[in-house]
């Protein structure tokens, strides 16, 4: 017998390099679901996927899978290897080309007691990173070991999306866990995304629990913002960029320019040390909600344009007007690896022009939110605007989201923001 196999078990095969290489034969694809021995439908993974679920990614793709395994979709399902292994438990969907997101090596229940201490366990990590602080993401999908749900907290109310069949099959749940632990005056759903089609699923949104008697207030640094949970972006406000957004007003001095300003979440905190600010913003209803806010903030020195970022960078070089700080912080611009070349090509524009607009030794603050372009990209082709711009340029701070938005170590996708500080010489 060789050594480490144990009697009556078969041996685990090696796939070394020297052997050759076999191609399997899919199992046919099943019209009734195969289940386990406790009664979970059962799905069985091609070599490619136990390869892919043991080096640590949490997402197997259908093309992984040994056959369709002739479930609805949203189901908790055993993950097997071809020979019926036990490799974990998952949520299956079946019509997204993502068809398992991991829940657990282990095989545990997944039931009330393992959500509720899933949310705990995210709650208490955003307690030790940031102290008394009450606004900040809750729950991050798969980094939080909660595939499918986003939480963000805003002091006594919760905002909420539900990406996946079995997140929404358990909305209520999670609402009343949620309900539990954290005992919130409201819990908005905001799950109007587009991802959601991908699930088979129609974007919605409404008040899941208690009630939302409008705008809700928060501090962030040295200024108070105001969130639209109901209809403003994302799930009210971008708290991946808080930390950066506190962190920019150290860089702001004399004239400042914040590009794609939405409601001025690093506007205002330039306003608060810059002599005059810029707020460039092409939605009229963000303009206006960003007036409000520096008013709230008695901030004077701030002057909101209606316009095309795109349109006021290029004005500006020809009218000859120079500044001190410039933020740069735009919308997605590639959703799909096919808008990759024209999203460099988008970052590379205003980057330039925000390079050739600024006097010697001021400060660019430049993000990209494209998870597509990764840092490498991004800054090789900061490098490349800086070339063209004829300007030296400094590496000041290499940046990415807040401490609430922990980035999963074997998933690229949960490392989306990237924020450089760059000084130009």
């Amino acid at each position: 017998m060789p050594p480490g196999q144990k009697k009556g078990r078969p041996s685990r095969p090696q796939h070394g390099r020297g052997r050759p290489h076999r191609p399997e034969t899919p199992a046919p694809d099943r019209t009734a679901p195969e289940l386990g021995p406790d009664g979970l439908p059962q799905v069985s993974l091609v070599r490619r996927g136990v390869d892919r679920w043991q080096a640590g990614h949490p997402w197997i793709y259908r093309a992984d899978l040994n056959g369709d395994p002739g479930l609805a979709g949203g189901e908790i399902v055993r993950v097997t290897d071809g020979r019926g292994w036990f490799l974990g438990k998952a949520f299956y969907s079946k019509h997204s080309k993502i068809a398992l997101r991991w829940l657990s090596y282990e095989d545990v229940a997944v039931d009330t007691d393992f959500f509720r201490q899933r949310l705990a366990a995210a709650d208490a990590m955003r307690r030790k990173a940031l102290p008394g602080e009450t606004t900040y993401r809750l729950v991050h999908g798969e980094a939080d070991q909660l595939p499918g749900l986003v939480v963000d907290r805003y002091g006594d109310y919760l905002s909420a999306q539900f990406l996946v069949p079995a997140m929404e099959s358990r909305k209520e749940l999670i609402a009343d866990l949620l309900s539990e632990l954290f005992k919130p005056r409201g819990i908005v759903n905001r799950s109007d995304v587009g991802v959601r089609n991908l699930e088979g699923l129609l974007p919605e949104k409404g008040l899941l629990r208690g009630e939302l008697p409008g705008p809700v207030s928060f501090d962030e640094g040295l200024v108070r913002m105001r969130a639209d949970l109901l209809e403003g972006q994302k799930t009210g406000a971008f708290l991946d960029q808080r930390e950066n957004h506190v962190m920019a007003s150290q860089y702001a001095s004399g004239e400042a320019l914040d590009c794609f300003s939405y409601v001025g979440g690093f506007a205002l905190q330039l306003a608060a040390r810059a002599q005059r600010v810029t707020a460039v913003e092409i939605s009229d209803a963000a303009a206006a909600q960003l007036r409000e806010n520096a008013a709230a903030n008695r901030l004077t020195n701030l002057d909101v344009v209606v316009a095309n970022a795109f349109d006021y960078l290029r004005d500006s070089l020809d009218e000859g007007k120079r500044f001190d700080t410039i933020v740069l912080d735009p919308p997605s611009f590639a959703k799909n690896k096919d808008a990759v070349a024209a999203a460099i090509r988008g970052y590379k524009e205003i980057n330039l022009r925000a390079m050739q607009l600024l006097r010697p030794g001021g400060y660019l603050i430049s993000a990209s939110c494209t998870y597509h372009v990764d840092e490498q990209a991004f800054e090789d082709m900061l490098a490349s605007a800086a070339a063209d711009a004829r300007r030296r340029v400094q590496i000041i701070e290499r940046r990415g989201a807040g401490k609430d938005h922990p980035v999963l170590l074997n998933l690229r996708e949960t490392r989306y923001l990237k924020c450089f500080v760059l000084r130009v010489l």
